[in-house]
């Protein structure tokens, strides 16, 4: 039998997408299935959607729910975690605080002021998550989907080497995938090779039959003046190679874009965008806790294209896979940091999980990784150090941030947002330094 908790089972629109993917496998054997949430509304809501799940695949399964965290893990051989500690308040401060200061955000879950201290808010959580896998499930693998992904790999690898930990995210197949489609090439006949970190991650190569694929692409972006009003087209056409996340996103990991209202307008950048999704989100666990409870919920037909469901399969039944995954650089990407965490290719299979070299990467795609990666260091120095002057020069080498603001106004920024977050912040990061 193979026991898998979620913990943050409650954000039950992604638990469900996760659910159908690994209930989907026939040869998996009897699984046992564990949801875990401090929210107790949201964890019968969890349990509700897998029991649904069980009987819609006649899987050969159990579920059940724990609310105490530790009772939930004990002898769990996979953790899948999606936590979101603040919720969705939380997230409207990461977007309200700095845009009274003029700081434009799009996302605001992965770098910047609002992954900054979306960081500083979940570092706590995964501490005491590690602490409880030492203690009741060592040897299981922890599956990670809560953002910031290259901050939170990066500092479990620094606070708790010993616990087993991947981190997951469809960006790069989904780039691909939506690529093909735009080309029209079928993505069964592709093969690709993506590094980086999580969200600046690069397609250093995409080809059919051993031709690349970009030549292609090149015409269908000449072809297409709308396409060119895209900043992951803009940033390809300027470095060579495709970033592996949204235009979105993007916009928010470099200087150049997002403090000017002419390349807004230009690029079509939708700012605060993540604001109405997470909004969507609360309101759709809303919508189905009643529908769950009065038996109305049927399980949608969606791909099943999710990682944690594939790494699973792959671990108990020993099929080989190739997927990509966060983890600490350790030699892995030679012209990155050593322990940062990087994005890289991942052999699955009876041999375990086995990150792959990719040697150096180009040296302009490198140049601006290493930037990200200052930031993610800083604030995870920051608290494992309790260091709160670290904050604020995390933010002060942020692309977004340092393009917008004078080193004052961010330091003054730094200070609001702790006000803000308060008590969901490391006790000894809530202090004001402004100078």
């Amino acid at each position: 039998m193979t026991t898998v908790c979620f913990v943050g089972a409650g954000s039950a629109v992604f638990t469900r997408q996760l659910l159908r993917d690994l209930l989907s496998f026939p040869d998996l054997g009897r699984l046992d299935l564990v949801m875990h949430d401090h929210d107790p509304r949201r964890l019968e809501l969890a349990l509700g959607v897998a029991r649904i799940a069980i009987a819609r695949h006649g899987s050969d399964a159990s579920v059940r729910a724990d609310g105490d965290r530790r009772r939930a893990l004990a002898g769990a051989d996979f953790v899948v975690n999606a936590v979101n500690i603040g919720g969705h308040a939380a997230t409207v401060t990461d977007f309200d605080v700095p845009a009274r200061f003029g700081v434009r955000q799009t996302i605001a879950d992965t770098l910047g002021v609002g992954g900054v201290f979306r960081a500083l808010r979940t570092f706590g959580f995964l501490d005491a998550l590690a602490t409880d896998i030492r203690a009741v499930c060592p040897d299981a693998w922890l599956l990670n989907y809560t953002n910031p992904m290259a901050m939170n790999i990066q500092y479990l690898a620094t606070a708790h080497p010993d616990v087993r930990v991947l981190g997951l995210c469809h960006s790069v197949f989904w780039t691909v995938h939506d690529l093909c489609a735009l080309i029209e090439v079928p993505l069964e006949e592709v093969q690709f090779h993506s590094a980086g970190v999580n969200h600046q991650a690069w397609l250093l190569r995409w080809e059919r039959d051993g031709q690349s694929l970009y030549p292609l692409l090149d015409e269908r972006i000449a072809a297409d003046p709308g396409l060119r009003r895209r900043v992951r087209v803009d940033l390809y056409r300027r470095l060579g190679f495709y970033p592996t996340e949204t235009s979105e996103h993007s916009s928010e990991y470099v200087p150049w874009y997002l403090h000017d209202d002419a390349e807004i307008e230009r690029l079509r950048i939708p700012v605060g965008d993540y604001l109405q999704i997470s909004a969507d989100n609360a309101a759709e666990v809303e919508a189905l806790i009643p529908q769950v409870a009065a038996g109305q919920y049927v399980e949608p037909d969606e791909e099943a294209v999710e990682y944690a469901p594939q790494v699973i399969h792959s671990l108990v039944t020993g099929t080989p896979r190739t997927i990509q995954v966060t983890v600490a650089n350790s030699g892995l990407v030679a012209n990155l940091p050593a322990g940062a965490g990087v994005e890289v290719p991942c052999a699955i299979g009876e041999n375990g999980a086995e990150p792959v070299a990719v040697g150096a990467l180009p040296p302009q795609c490198a140049a601006l990784n290493r930037q990200f990666l200052s930031v993610v260091e800083l604030t995870v120095q920051a608290a494992v150090q309790g260091r709160p002057e670290y904050v604020r020069h995390a933010l002060m080498v942020d692309p977004n941030t340092s393009a917008t603001l004078a080193v004052d106004d961010i330091w003054r920024l730094a200070d609001a947002m702790v006000a803000a977050h308060g008590e969901l912040l490391p006790e000894g990061l809530r202090v004001p330094l402004a100078r």
